[in-house]
């Protein structure tokens, strides 16, 4: 029997938890340069759970013949508050580049996750505990550049 390869998962939906800051280093290298409307994010406060639905880049896939997006939901629990600075929660038609996520311990497994966004955008999630999760939830579709993402 081989090992796992990288390549195996291609055609299947990502699907990753995060407990830690090491496991959130790998969701935030799987969405960055993610993009999302404004109205596409929630927080819901009774359930202690906020979530954006992104359109991601799928960097796992990044040696095939054509860039490919997929739509994934990444959401985070045990949420007691949310911040936002640098961009209008109101607009319906502002558009939100992911750049990172972090997350910064505090006492006893609580903390606070910063997801920043390009134009120096952020979302400040204060939570009990680390737990998000990234979920692939529609098929992969052909990137409208046909190309990976630049940094220049």
């Amino acid at each position: 029997m081989s090992d796992a390869r990288f390549e195996d998962g291609l055609e299947k939906p990502l699907r990753l938890i995060a407990f830690d800051a090491e496991d959130l280093q790998v969701l935030s290298a799987m969405t960055q340069d993610a993009v999302l409307p404004v109205a596409q994010m929630a927080w819901q406060s009774s359930e202690r759970r906020f979530a954006l639905l992104l359109n991601r880049f799928r960097w796992e896939a990044r040696g095939a013949s054509q860039a490919e997006r997929v739509q994934s939901v990444l959401s985070f629990e045990d949420v007691k508050a949310v911040q936002t600075q640098g961009f209008d929660r109101t607009d319906p038609d502002l558009v939100l580049s992911l750049l990172n996520l972090t997350f910064t311990p505090e006492r006893d497994g609580a903390g606070a996750c910063l997801l920043t966004f390009a134009g120096d955008g952020a979302i400040r999630l204060e939570v009990e505990a680390l737990e998000a999760g990234l979920r692939d939830v529609t098929r992969p579709y052909l990137s409208p550049a046909n190309r990976a993402p630049s940094h220049d």
